[in-house]
């Protein structure tokens, strides 16, 4: 339930529908395995657990959504050693050289047939839509699997407006200014870890780890042209994270307090995992609410 990173995307727009409208458009979608003969298979599954039968959890102006990703393992070093062996089979009885493009096609013929055979890895990615607020989170920190996610809802509802959002200043410039300066919202505190980019040279970079971000160690970095790129921060005594200058959030940790809120409600999981959300949304907009303030609010 308790998110591990988050990736942030406007809705410029309102959806137009309501959460039950979006269940039975999703339900058209819904998760199926893999074929014998599919490399990967992506549907919706219940959003709070697999226990659970409902694809959209609404509460209150929060819904939750749930993407199912299933995936054949099937190494490339094995399909070149196959293809490369019945290439030379070929070759050798027929007397020539294998063309390239006969090369590719052996190598998909080689794919078909070890497919089936193949071992699967599954995983799933939640989201959550805060329409009236004009957002979607992703637990994701990677844009691809979440451009999955966005994709797949846009599949459900025909369009989908969610762009990844612009602040009036730029994060890397005010975080780099937060080391130098301080000045940072009062909820919020250092940690220490960061990850530098030098705006000089491409491809620089410095990781800082265990050291005081105020140290000279640190601020001469900044002086020699490096600017802040990640950022580890503390927000309250509630939850730690690594601030991305894409605004997405990376390594989220809870604090025990947090996690442990709903312990009455062990005996029932999935009520368990319904106040779990309320409490995980009411801090992700918190949160998200500080940093936006920080860095000058949403570009318009």
């Amino acid at each position: 339930m308790w998110f591990r990173a988050l990736r942030p995307y406007r809705l410029p727009n309102r959806l137009g529908i309501d959460a039950e409208e979006l269940e039975r458009r999703l339900q058209t979608r819904t998760f199926s395995a893999c074929t014998p003969a599919q490399a990967t298979s992506m549907g919706w599954v219940p959003a709070l657990a697999d226990t659970a039968s409902a694809l959209v959890h609404a509460a209150g102006p929060f819904w939750m959504v749930r993407l199912k990703r299933e995936e054949k393992l099937l190494p490339a070093t094995v399909v070149r050693e196959e293809a490369s062996e019945r290439c030379a089979q070929i070759a050798k009885a027929q007397g020539r050289k294998v063309s390239r493009r006969e090369r590719l096609a052996v190598a998909d013929e080689v794919t078909q047939d070890l497919l089936p055979r193949a071992f699967s890895r599954s995983s799933t990615i939640r989201a959550i839509i805060a329409d009236q607020l004009g957002w979607i989170w992703i637990d994701s920190s990677s844009a691809g699997r979440s451009e999955e996610v966005l994709n797949h809802l846009r599949e459900a509802l025909g369009s989908l407006p969610a762009v990844l959002a612009e602040t009036q200043k730029a994060p890397a410039y005010v975080m780099t200014q937060w080391l130098l300066h301080g000045g940072l919202p009062e909820a919020i505190e250092l940690a220490e870890e960061a990850d530098f980019v030098d705006q000089r040279e491409a491809g620089s970079s410095v990781k800082v780890r265990g050291v005081p971000l105020d140290s000279e160690e640190v601020l001469a970095h900044i002086s020699s042209g490096h600017q802040v790129e990640k950022l580890a921060l503390e927000w309250g005594a509630r939850v730690a994270a690594v601030v991305d200058k894409d605004l997405s959030l990376r390594r989220l940790r809870f604090s025990d307090a947090i996690r442990e809120a709903n312990d009455e409600l062990i005996e029932d999981p999935l009520a368990r995992a319904d106040a779990d959300f309320m409490i995980l949304c009411e801090i992700i907009k918190g949160l998200q609410g500080d940093l936006l303030n920080a860095f000058g609010g949403i570009a318009e």
